[in-house]
């Protein structure tokens, strides 16, 4: 396994524990997430790159795309709860209220 390959999947799993550890507050929750995808972006990079077919080339831009809408989502998501609670903890919102 090359030391690529090494760090991104390093990257993806401190970014996992990450998500896991502080899953209490919305902000770094999608900190958290964005480094996975960002991790997942380069190995698909690599990997499309090491394949060498034409298919292939289209799966990092189709993840990026996917990331980028979900971050516009998250960050709606974090603006309207900070708005409406003036905190971004997760545990203080109700589903039942929405």
């Amino acid at each position: 396994m090359s030391p690529i390959f090494m760090n991104t999947t390093l990257a993806f799993t401190i970014s996992l524990l990450g998500m896991l550890v502080y899953r209490s507050h919305l902000m770094a929750s999608l900190l958290c997430l964005e480094g996975m995808m960002m991790a997942l972006f380069i190995m698909t990079a690599l990997v499309a790159s090491n394949m060498h077919a034409s298919l292939t080339n289209i799966m990092p831009i189709m993840l990026l795309v996917f990331a980028a809408c979900e971050t516009a989502v998250g960050l709606a998501l974090l603006i309207s709860i900070s708005n409406m609670y003036g905190l971004d903890h997760i545990h203080n919102l109700s589903l039942l209220q929405c």
